[in-house]
């Protein structure tokens, strides 16, 4: 059976779910839908007030440039799958999660907007099999993220095949392990930028191999440079 929802029926559904961000975008990357939860988490009371807007217009500069560029990739007709970033949103709560992008296409073939998820990041799932001995391989993971750290190192300390591991690790923790290992990293990383700490030592402290590696990582994962994120939470 082939069934089609339209984007208010879709609405409706996510408007249902506290731990996920839904949204549609027109091809000037404003918002045409958003449902409850990101009209909750940007602190506007009416969703009316999001609509026809931008993230320009609602998100600080330094975050709204990385999303308009995500978006406009989108627009050129990638699809963005999986992607593990942190939420930061103007009442200034933080959260980890998996992003979803991908274009809307009408029945010619062209790309009419972008639709996409972000899903909090969960917890682990405890009941799995598997879970006991994962979570050893992530107290190791934790007490040697500023190390270089291998899969296959802890794909030998799990008792299982690199393979397996991957797997295993997206059941019970919804993340790969090297998508687990930057956030242990990115974690610690704005522990430490909330120090007088300089940025290269934190960048060395936290695993990375050199300054650059960690803004490069730290900006795809946050949204903006160390520096300013540290400015940010002196404002």
């Amino acid at each position: 059976m082939d069934v089609t929802l339209s984007p208010n029926e879709l609405l409706r559904l996510f408007d249902l779910l506290p731990d996920v961000v839904f949204f549609i975008k027109d091809t000037e990357c404003r918002y045409t839908h958003v449902n409850q939860t990101l009209t909750q988490r940007l602190n506007i009371k009416r969703r009316e007030d999001i609509l026809g807007k931008s993230v320009l217009e609602l998100y600080p500069p330094t975050l709204a440039a990385r999303y308009i560029l995500q978006d406009r990739r989108v627009l050129r007709g990638e699809v963005i799958e999986n992607v593990l970033e942190v939420q930061l949103y103007p009442n200034r709560t933080t959260g980890w999660c998996l992003t979803l992008k991908q274009p809307v296409i009408d029945d010619d073939g062209k790309i009419v907007g972008l639709i996409g998820i972000s899903r909090d990041l969960g917890q682990p799932d405890s009941r799995h099999s598997s879970f006991e001995r994962l979570r050893e391989t992530v107290a190791y993971m934790q007490d040697h993220f500023h190390e270089p750290l291998r899969v296959q190192l802890l794909a030998q300390k799990s008792g299982v095949s690199v393979a397996q591991l991957e797997r295993l690790f997206k059941r019970v923790f919804q993340l790969t392990p090297q998508q687990l290992l930057t956030k242990l990293r990115i974690d610690a990383a704005m522990r430490l930028l909330q120090t007088d700490a300089s940025i290269a030592y934190i960048g060395q402290a936290c695993g990375f191999s050199d300054q650059s590696a960690f803004a490069r990582q730290f900006k795809a994962t946050v949204g903006m440079a160390p520096r300013d994120y540290r400015a940010m939470g002196r404002r």
